[in-house]
């Protein structure tokens, strides 16, 4: 056991200083933030595209120029706008500015959910890992499969008739 090498340097040593070997080192992330404290975000579900701007507050959340409660009126995708602030252990920390376009309402909260995430990410680099662990920072990449040719809709067959 006395050929062992103990570090990076022996190792360099050994290969000849050739290939210079590469230490592991933590990405150290910093916080974005605008001229006026906002942190901004693209967030994308299905056809929808949302643009989503967060900036400290008192919770308040408006898209399309209008509050959550009348744009998303029904209560499910109001909690689906909520996940991020209650993963991340920040409710009413935070006033969110979305616009969003494409798609429907479904797919519409999931956008503003995904770019909150990311916006939440960029202003504070240390809420990552909870956001990332509940999934909030993928992008749900499932979308409508385009209707064939020959088919009814996209994979449904017109009614077979033996006679």
């Amino acid at each position: 056991m006395a050929d062992q090498i103990n570090s990076l340097e022996e190792l360099n040593q050994v290969a000849g200083g050739a290939a210079p070997v590469a230490e592991e080192t933590a990405i150290v992330r910093e916080p974005v933030r605008d001229e006026l404290g906002r942190s901004y975000a693209t967030g994308k579900r299905k056809d929808a595209v949302a643009r989503v701007w967060i900036k400290p507050g008192s919770g308040k959340v408006v898209v399309n120029g209008k509050e959550m409660k009348a744009y998303f009126a029904r209560p499910v995708l109001q909690m689906i706008l909520r996940q991020p602030f209650t993963v991340a252990g920040v409710e009413d920390q935070f006033d969110v500015m979305a616009t969003v376009k494409g798609g429907g309402l479904s797919g519409q909260a999931g956008a503003v959910k995904h770019g909150i995430s990311k916006a939440l990410q960029i202003y504070d680099p240390a809420l990552r890992s909870a956001l990332k662990a509940a999934g909030f920072l993928t992008r749900d990449s499932r979308v409508v499969e385009r209707k064939k040719f020959g088919k009814r809709k996209a994979r449904r067959s017109f009614q077979f008739s033996k006679r």
